[in-house]
């Protein structure tokens, strides 16, 4: 079965709490929330206060995906914002074992993310701290990017090296009508659609071509 976790990044935030209902009526349990924070990546985006906010007004899983250098100086602040799942980039953190153990020891799910050019054997040696892994198919900071075919290939060698282990896999950037399959094809578990979603003219119509395509 195929989970898609819509960007909240793409949405609309002048009336963002209609967008999440629409998502959530079309079927959409989960929610990614992009952190940006101008250094790790050049964008910057939103912090825990609208973690929070957007905590207030859905039910769904909030996977709170940070972008951001030293990302365990700030992770007290996107537990008590209710995250439900958070993802650290592999390349930003210091000691990615130390801060998947904090995020466990606060009874939120752990996840790692790394880049389109990261090499997954990274992953080997924090295999047991993880709950999510993350895989970026466009370079992070920017919505809207073309889908980075040669990840594909990455997407097929992490399914194999987690195949004994509950870990959910996730794609991150490009993911559309004429890539999502594509991207379930390789075994992963949830897609990120953000622009392919959000700029629809019918957002719960696309959805359900997103899950049919």
């Amino acid at each position: 079965m195929r989970i898609i976790s819509p960007s909240l990044l793409a949405a609309n935030f002048k009336n963002i709490s209609e967008d999440i209902k629409k998502v959530e009526s079309a079927g959409a349990d989960r929610l990614h929330l992009d952190v940006m924070d101008g250094n790790f990546v050049p964008s910057i985006t939103f912090g825990p206060m609208i973690v929070s906010a957007i905590n207030e007004c859905t039910d769904c899983h909030l996977e709170t995906h940070l972008m951001i250098q030293k990302p365990h100086k700030s992770l007290d602040q996107y537990i008590k914002a209710g995250s439900d799942t958070i993802i650290i980039h592999t390349e930003a953190s210091t000691n990615p074992k130390e801060d998947l153990l904090y995020i466990r020891k606060n009874n939120v799910y752990a996840g790692i993310a790394l880049n389109p050019y990261t090499d997954e054997n990274c992953l080997l040696p924090i295999l047991d701290y993880l709950d999510y892994i993350l895989i970026m198919s466009v370079v992070p900071g920017k919505g809207g990017q073309s889908f980075i075919k040669s990840t594909l290939n990455k997407m097929e060698n992490i399914v194999q090296m987690t195949k004994d282990r509950n870990i959910t896999i996730g794609v991150d950037g490009g993911v559309n009508l004429d890539t999502i399959s594509k991207v379930y094809d390789t075994g992963i578990d949830i897609t990120i659609v953000g622009s392919a979603l959000f700029k629809s003219d019918n957002i719960s119509q696309r959805y359900q071509d997103l899950m049919n395509a």
